[in-house]
């Protein structure tokens, strides 16, 4: 990912660096084996040491050896430096607790800018080179294919081709000399990715595509004439901006089909429907439209790489604003499972190794423990089975109106749904709930009786449970209508002062009186969580963003529509006059 940095978040992590620090030097010792704990402690935590990896010959079977895989963002790709970014250094003891929770390969992004003369012969500074290889090394050595690319010079410098084309092109195949001779004696386990992303600027698609191919096809024949293990080393071919458009991908086709290489693999990212991924223009939900962007991007992949014999590592999949510990969730819980789930499975049918983006959303790297166990646990069980899910993941029941019977739709998956439980304690079919075709229906004695005595929000937890993979979760939450009120402010600061009572916000509609647009998203009404607008549930608010009221023209009225998760929908007006902004109220009709 371009400058994907972790949000400004203080904590104490002394006692971390202490760890990191003493296990670099046991690392370097080389007591890092038997003398350290494995992953998790105790007994059920000891890692068993790596067995040799033998690598196939063919690069399809290797590929497929990699998968799953897993990337160390923001660390070695950090600008200036390795915990510029908030990570800590990268240790042994890391990799290994990879290894044990079941990847079999890691992406390594670097980024050498810094570290990197940017005059002739372009030198990168040793000290930098040794401690690369050095984080490389120490995971080999715990068994895992290593893949280590070019990464944030993509559009640091050589973006710039298309302005200073032989600079360019000369530093970055000294780059690439001087990486092809560090790592020329390492095991075939040890993969190179020329370039990560690249954007070649104000280029055409078809500027692109020739600059994509000249790159390349320079640094495939600087490699190979480096000799020693890089003579038959797996080489990752990227299209422009890793995308999965099939312009691009056939002209990394027509690029590996041309330099007449077995050992030469494509890569693309994938970060799923972009309005479903950053939730903007609507996109609250894993709907048809974004299943069927993902669907056709993998089946892409397919016709276009793997059924011809050419193996693709996605070398980036995820979503581009979840999770993130540090704010209000844009994307809704139970739409990202389903998402993570759907990755898995296309990706198994397209024959595709998929590498977690993990800039440090998913495992923290000081306590080795993954941040949200349960939705690791999804993305773990779509490796090699299918899981059922539902529509949504909540049921809402309005505490002010009399309890009817709530129904979801089951999403099987291939699998059969096998029941409802509440804990340990399975719900009775007919009295607590029926199932007609694929209509899962909770009966109004069952919620009346789930929801007894709950106060606003999630109460009972129910379970649906499948033939195979994991239950699925619904959340059975008790709500009244929100409530909005008037308010004043600036467009540095403005809060409207919100009543959940039991509900969450889904989306914000911003439209001007004639109609069109209002906000910084101009392309749509529904402008981008957390950027535009933002929920702050302790306090009973949502806030308007700076972004969002600078953007809005003064003295014209906005209308507001916040949609909530339930359903839910409040009318709000707004006015910004210079420095100050007022906001309406509008009663539900």
């Amino acid at each position: 990912m371009k400058d994907v940095r972790r949000t400004a978040h203080r904590r104490s992590r002394g006692s971390g660096r202490l760890a990191a620090l003493l296990m670099s030097l046991l690392v370097v010792l080389g007591l890092s084996g038997s003398a350290l704990a494995a992953p998790g402690g105790g007994a059920e935590g000891q890692a068993q040491a790596p067995a040799a990896v033998k690598v196939p010959a063919r690069a399809m079977d290797a590929v497929a050896a990699m998968e799953p895989s897993w990337n160390l963002g923001n660390t070695l790709d950090a600008i200036p430096d390795e915990t510029s970014w908030g990570n800590p250094k990268a240790n042994r003891e890391l990799f290994r607790f990879i290894r044990f929770e079941g990847f079999k390969s890691v992406r390594v992004p670097v980024t050498w800018s810094a570290h990197q003369s940017v005059t002739a012969p372009y030198t990168v500074e040793a000290t930098y080179l040794n401690r690369v290889k050095e984080v490389v090394d120490g995971a080999l050595a715990e068994g895992l294919y290593v893949v280590l690319n070019v990464h944030h010079d993509s559009w640091q410098w050589v973006e710039k081709i298309t302005k200073d084309h032989d600079s360019v092109l000369a530093r970055f195949n000294s780059l690439w000399t001087q990486i092809s001779a560090t790592f020329r004696d390492s095991p075939r386990t040890l993969l190179f990715e020329g370039i990560n992303e690249p954007s070649y600027a104000d280029a055409t698609p078809a500027q692109k595509n020739q600059y994509n191919h000249e790159l390349h096809a320079s640094f495939h024949k600087i490699v190979r004439g480096s000799g020693g293990g890089n003579k038959d080393r797996l080489l990752v071919v990227t299209t422009p901006a890793g995308s999965p458009t099939q312009e691009f991908m056939d002209a990394v086709y027509t690029t590996i089909k041309g330099l007449r290489d077995p050992n030469l693999v494509a890569t693309v990212h994938f970060y799923g429907w972009y309005p479903f991924s950053v939730n903007v223009a609507g996109g609250t939900r894993y709907d048809e439209v974004a299943r069927n962007d993902l669907t056709d991007a993998f089946a892409r992949m397919h016709d276009t790489f793997t059924s011809r014999g050419i193996p693709v590592y996605l070398g980036e999949f995820g979503l581009l604003s979840y999770p993130d510990f540090h704010h209000p969730e844009r994307v809704e819980r139970g739409e990202a499972l389903k998402y993570f789930e759907q990755v898995g499975y296309a990706a198994r049918r397209a024959g595709v190794t998929t590498a977690l983006w993990d800039a440090f959303n998913y495992l923290d790297r000081e306590k080795l423990k993954w941040r949200d166990p349960a939705l690791f646990a999804w993305i773990k069980s779509s490796w090699t089975t299918r899981s059922g899910s539902t529509s949504f993941d909540k049921v809402f029941v309005t505490k002010a109106k009399p309890i009817t019977a709530q129904s979801l739709t089951l999403n099987l998956n291939g699998t059969k749904f096998r029941g409802l439980w509440q804990g340990d304690t399975k719900l009775a079919e007919g009295r607590d709930y029926t199932v007609y075709e694929d209509r899962l229906t909770l009966t109004a004695p069952a919620l009346t009786r789930l929801t007894a005595g709950q106060e606003y929000g999630a109460g009972a937890t129910l379970q649906a449970r499948f033939s195979r993979g994991l239950p699925w979760q619904i959340d059975v939450v008790a709500h009244d209508m929100p409530e909005l009120s008037n308010a004043t402010g600036t467009p540095e600061a403005f809060t409207v002062p919100a009543k959940y009572q039991g509900d969450q916000l889904a989306t914000m509609e911003a439209t001007y009186g004639d109609g069109s647009n209002a906000g910084p998203t101009s392309w749509t009404s529904f402008q981008e969580f957390n950027l535009a607008f933002s929920p702050d549930y302790p306090k009973g608010t949502i806030v308007l963003k700076p972004e969002f009221l600078k953007a809005l023209r003064d003295g014209d009225q906005v209308a507001l529509t916040f949609h909530f998760h339930s359903g839910a929908k409040l009318k709000y007006r707004l006015t910004k006059n210079k420095d100050s902004v007022t906001g309406t109220a509008v009663k539900p009709s």
